[in-house]
């Protein structure tokens, strides 16, 4: 039977903190069993502000601007995948449009993970009552362990 791990991505150096300890258990994990891992990306701000002078306004992506955001995630996603498959896991990608938590949160639960891996960006304080945590929201609302990696002071996004 495969362990499946569902790996939530951002884009940034932060979030793909959590890559080298799934690496490392997937070395663990090969040699009597196969490892499937999903990477996911959730596209989730649908709108962006367009600034004429001194006026912003918020503005809805296009379905066209929508579609390009998938597919650079979808490409990122498949160049992060590239060291776990040599590490010898089998690797999917996933590209969803909508609040990052509840889609990582679905995610897991229709492809019947395991264990959902992903780093935090260790805001606390204001700083995560303003950005909300999505990890917070996925150590709440998940029914499966979750492993979190802090990432390392420093790191840039």
């Amino acid at each position: 039977m495969a362990e499946k791990i569902l790996v939530p991505l951002d884009g940034s150096k932060v979030g793909e903190a959590a890559l080298p300890y799934i690496n490392d258990l997937i070395a663990k994990l090969v040699p009597g069993g196969q490892v499937e891992v999903t990477l996911i990306q959730v596209v989730s701000h649908l709108v962006h502000y367009v600034v004429v002078g001194e006026e912003a306004v918020r503005s809805p992506y296009t379905p066209q601007e929508i579609e390009q955001l998938k597919k650079r995630a979808s490409q990122y996603l498949t160049e992060a995948e590239a060291a776990l498959r040599l590490a010898g896991a089998a690797t999917k990608v996933r590209v969803e449009v909508g609040n990052a938590a509840e889609e990582i949160l679905k995610a897991a639960d229709e492809l019947g993970v395991d264990m959902i891996a992903m780093s935090s960006h260790g805001r606390s304080g204001l700083s995560r009552l303003a950005f909300g945590s999505v990890t917070d929201k996925i150590l709440h609302g998940s029914n499966r362990p979750v492993l979190v990696v802090k990432a390392p002071k420093g790191l840039e996004n």
